[in-house]
């Protein structure tokens, strides 16, 4: 009897092992496309099938798709991964099967298109402009005024999106952008936005149904970098309903519903402004399995599969995720404190991406996290108690490059502010 298996194509996305345990869990043969299998280590010891295949090649991969379908029962195919969903749309329409529409995932993923779609449709955004060149940015910015976003018109992950606070500023991030040096190199369109400041909001959303909102924080400027996030945000009942009005008026101008979204917003003068539409699930989406019992990741896999999901609450509590971000390049001489924050109680879960004698190089995106660890309790006070004791457990001493250690020095300057904010 052939195997049921669910074929995921793997790129870079942080949630991809996630599916690889939650197609096992509900009785799958996960097998993963990648054009690279050996770069995602993270799957090693999970059973998994890891093919090798071009995944910017369309024909390659129906072809790769049919070989398996022949010696496989194929339920289904998807990626945690947004530069690849149109991509699962193309294929599962191709193959008869349960997908999004690669059409409606493609123009969200141009942030210039949606931003168009966006502001038709009347949903609250920053003013914005398109540009292409050094000149363009300039003029952009002049007619926006000071402090702007600027960032390429594709992408994912905070990649290139950079605060500028002035014309200096400005001028190195464009260079920066049209010299192509960073993750997202397709295109030179850069959107220049005018910069809605407030605190920052998300909300998770499966078909149209809005599970909840998540309460996120940054590092420092320039860049967006989450720190922390907390599930669910402590908003008001009215603060909630507007979030959800705006996020179906998301959905409906963008022609999406069917799985998972994410649509982060900050909370201005004005309310609600939308930042930001991603056509997948969120980057931590443990938050609301912690918080509601709600596998989030399974469920969209029953959606792929053609079987009935459940969004039902087991129960209320409220989840933290916080970043372990690096204060500075250079080389880490070590960092510890894992094992004495997994045994706080409260902490589900504690992950280090890094070894000592790894150097350190900040790119101002998710690529910076040295880890990560989560929390959760019945509540927010106890939740955020919990996060500042864990936090103040684990240290790391980072040794600037061409520059002497400071004696004493062992623990990241964002730990210091931890006593205020969390305190």
């Amino acid at each position: 009897m052939a195997r049921r298996a669910l074929i995921l194509l793997h790129g870079a996305a942080s949630n991809g092992l996630l599916y690889v345990q939650a197609a096992q869990r509900l009785g799958l043969h996960p097998i993963t496309l990648s054009a690279d299998p050996a770069q995602h280590d993270c799957l090693a010891g999970e059973s998994v099938e890891a093919m090798r295949a071009d995944t910017n090649n369309l024909d390659a991969l129906i072809r790769e798709c049919s070989r398996l379908r022949a010696i496989n029962a194929v339920a289904g195919i998807t990626s945690a991964d947004e530069k690849l969903y149109a991509t699962v749309g193309k294929l599962c329409r191709h193959f008869d099967l349960p997908g999004p529409n690669p059409a409606s995932i493609e123009q969200c993923c141009d942030k210039f298109t949606q931003r168009q779609l966006l502001a038709a449709a009347g949903v609250p955004i920053p003013a914005y402009r398109l540009a292409a060149t050094a000149t363009e940015v300039e003029s952009a910015a002049s007619n926006i005024g000071l402090p702007v976003i600027l960032k390429p018109a594709m992408g994912a992950g905070s990649s290139g999106v950079r605060l500028c606070r002035d014309l200096g500023e400005l001028a190195e991030h464009t260079s920066y952008l049209l010299q192509g040096k960073h993750i997202c190199r397709s295109s030179p369109r850069m959107l220049v936005e005018q910069f809605a400041q407030g605190p920052h909001y998300s909300a998770d959303i499966m078909g149209n149904e809005i599970l909840g909102v998540t309460a996120n924080d940054f590092g420092p400027p320039p860049h967006f970098v989450y720190r922390e996030s907390i599930f669910p945000a402590p908003l008001t009942d009215e603060e909630n309903e507007r979030i959800a009005d705006v996020s179906l008026s998301c959905l409906r101008a963008l022609g999406l519903g069917w799985g998972p979204t994410n649509i982060e917003f900050r909370w201005t003068k004005r309310g609600p402004v939308v930042i930001e539409v991603n056509p997948r699930l969120v980057g931590g989406p443990q938050l609301v399995q912690l918080a509601y019992g709600i596998d989030l990741v399974a469920e969209h896999i029953k959606l792929v599969i053609g079987e009935e999901w459940d969004l039902t609450r087991r129960y209320s509590h409220v989840s933290a995720y916080r970043s372990l971000l690096p204060d500075s390049d250079g080389i880490l001489e070590w960092i510890d404190g894992e094992s004495r924050a997994a045994a706080l109680p409260g902490v589900s879960e504690v992950k280090i991406h890094v070894r000592p004698k790894t150097l350190i190089v900040r790119k101002g995106d998710y690529r910076d996290s040295m880890g990560y660890f989560l929390a959760v309790s019945p509540n927010l006070a106890q939740t955020k108690e919990i996060t500042h004791c864990a936090i103040q457990l684990i240290n790391w001493s980072i040794t600037p490059l061409c520059a002497p250690v400071v004696p004493g020095h062992s623990r990241n300057t964002p730990l210091e502010s931890d006593r205020d904010s969390n305190g």
